[in-house]
């Protein structure tokens, strides 16, 4: 149903100095465009038991209006060697959409498409938490 296909409205104005009416041009409306699925952002948890199970998360960060939150607690108590690959695969894939991605606690990973920045506390910051192993991790292999 394309109910704004084509929409034409004259709008009329009076120039209050003068008292002439004014006419504006038209303005079109075209919706033709199919909406996208869902405009909202959306927070999604994953899980991350093997390196296998990155591949949902890959995904959904290339479509572009999703947040990561992922688990990497089974992964990191596995094999760690696993860990790190898949940390570098997100982190490769993140500035390929030119998000951000950060540790947040020990056993969690934030990503975030281009729209979004996550927050990090300047050093010297009175409010400056302790480093979490993911994060740590992270500095290590890309710094």
């Amino acid at each position: 149903m394309k109910f704004f296909s084509l929409k034409r409205f004259k709008k009329q104005s009076y120039d209050e100095d003068d008292n002439l009416q004014a006419e504006d041009e038209y303005v079109e409306l075209n919706s033709e465009a199919e909406p996208t699925k869902s405009s909202k952002i959306l927070v999604r948890p994953f899980l991350m038991n093997d390196f296998s199970d990155i591949k949902p998360v890959l995904d959904t960060l290339r479509e572009g209006n999703t947040i990561a939150l992922v688990n990497i607690k089974p992964l990191k108590e596995k094999d760690l060697v696993e860990l790190k690959r898949a940390v570098n695969k997100l982190k490769k894939t993140t500035d390929a959409i030119e998000g951000d991605i950060a540790g947040f606690g020990d056993d969690y990973i934030v990503i975030t498409p281009s729209f979004a920045h996550i927050y990090r506390n300047k050093p010297g910051s009175m409010h400056q938490a302790a480093p979490s192993s993911a994060k740590m991790m992270m500095e290590d292999d890309f710094e």
